[in-house]
């Protein structure tokens, strides 16, 4: 009698791999020629350098790399991995300020909080819980507690950008965004914190409206130009330092009898003892994270990084919670960065568009996309508001600029339903603006979205 002959199950599975591999390889044709047209051949990016790789979390491929192992300056994708450790790291709420009690003392000990009288934040409960100590009878004092071991201004910064409002100095105990507002017109120029109000010199016409203000570079010493005819904010850095920190504090709340920071207080007895040790909670985590990514704030990724350094290792400094973070949550990235500052502000940073990827996904991963959209701008918001806009909704990413660097890597939903994570970076253009470069990376981006 003969047997049926069973399907030869074998036969369609490897039937199914040779189709998923054709249509792998087709993929990454049609775009490898999308890229030649819409980016590679383009004008504004012949002499450039361009890196690009395009990823597929479901299926764990890369449907295209372009030099997606090369090293390029990053520029503000730098803030990426910032954003990721301080997404696991700093918890719920930013710790604003630790505070040690005895019989009859009080220690404050900042956290490197940016939140602190930032005029983004009209919750200030740190700011609340200050005015109350300052009807205590205990003594307070500032102190550093020896989780200070940074320097105000990172490695690689451009010396010469020391006044502009991109570039506040670094401090444990941040104040006002450790910038100087200033508003108004000529002879009736407003100053926040009012503290600087002697430390400036006007240069106006009868009539003209604030239009810019310059510093000197070794002191806090101002000029304000009125010039112009509309209303502006002009916000310029000043000098930190912790003494000056602790005067503007003290000017804002108009409180005496407190001790300058480096103050030693009395010899305590040994009966002198810890009543407590707590933390104050200022502002929720991702209220910080959401403007850092979607106006590309680097004062904020920079006081992010140093929290997440004294979180983690006990104190603040760049360079030994860098090593620690990739020995650790980034030891399997792709390619192994040269990660200097929380911005992205300095060029020694080094990044690659797989490393960029592989962070994403950790990210994604980790915290989920509900999350991650709330973060990242979509089109038509934040640094990409002129790009992307019938994209909202479907593209969130971060981007990234200095002169000569054009970086955007994100998520993106494809009109398919697939998820993808992208990375393009963009070294040594010649353009006199970004624009034609962002354009020709918008078309291409686009093209993805619609034909996958």
């Amino acid at each position: 009698m003969r047997t049926r002959r069973q399907p030869d199950h074998r036969l369609f599975l490897l039937f199914t791999f040779y189709f998923l591999l054709l249509s792998s390889c087709s993929i990454t044709k049609q775009i490898s020629n999308s890229a030649k047209r819409t980016v590679i051949k383009d004008s504004s990016l012949l002499n450039a350098h361009l890196g690009i790789s395009i990823y597929e979390p479901a299926t764990n491929k890369y449907w295209y790399n372009y030099n997606g192992d090369k090293y390029f300056v990053p520029a503000s994708n730098t803030k990426i991995p910032t954003c990721y450790a301080a997404m696991k790291y700093l918890g719920d709420s930013l710790v604003g300020l630790r505070v040690t009690e005895y019989d009859n003392y009080i220690f404050l000990f900042g956290n490197g909080d940016p939140t602190f009288l930032h005029p983004d934040f009209d919750r200030q409960p740190v700011n609340n819980f200050l005015k109350i100590l300052s009807s205590s009878n205990k003594a307070v004092f500032f102190g550093s507690g020896g989780m200070w071991k940074e320097n105000a201004l990172g490695s690689g910064w451009a010396w010469n950008d020391y006044d502009a409002d991109y570039m506040a100095e670094r401090s444990q105990f941040p104040i006002y965004g450790n910038v100087v507002s200033f508003s108004g017109k000529a002879g009736d120029i407003k100053v926040i914190p009012n503290y600087f109000n002697s430390h400036i010199e006007q240069y106006s016409t009868p009539k003209g409206m604030l239009n810019s203000v310059e510093r000197t570079q070794f002191s806090n010493e101002f000029k304000t130009f009125s010039y112009g005819n509309s209303i502006r904010i002009v916000q310029v850095p000043f000098i930190t330092s912790d003494t000056l920190n602790f005067k503007l504090l003290i000017d804002t709340l108009k409180i005496t009898g407190w001790a300058l920071p480096g103050s030693a207080p009395p010899v305590m007895s040994d009966a002198e003892k810890i009543v407590r040790k707590y933390i104050l909670h200022s502002q929720p985590i991702d209220s910080l994270l959401k403007p850092m990514m979607h106006r590309s704030d680097n004062f904020f990724a920079e006081q992010s990084l140093l929290m997440v350094s004294n979180e983690r290792l006990g104190y603040m400094n760049d360079a030994k919670i860098i090593d620690t973070l990739l020995k650790t949550d980034f030891k399997d990235l792709p390619q192994k960065p040269r990660w200097v500052d929380g911005s992205g502000l300095s060029r020694y940073n080094l990044f690659t568009p797989q490393d960029f990827v592989a962070i994403l996904n950790k990210m994604k991963n980790e915290f989920g996309m509900d999350r991650v959209k709330v973060i990242l701008p979509t089109g038509g918001e934040g640094t990409i508001s002129s790009y992307y806009k019938t994209e909202s909704g479907f593209i969130f990413g971060k981007t990234g600029t200095l002169s000569g660097v054009v970086a955007f890597s994100g998520f993106l939903y494809t009109k398919k339903g697939k998820l993808i994570i992208f990375s393009t970076l963009v070294n040594n253009h010649n353009n006199s603006s970004s624009t034609g470069v962002r354009r020709a990376i918008e078309k291409f981006i686009e093209g993805i979205r619609n034909n996958y």
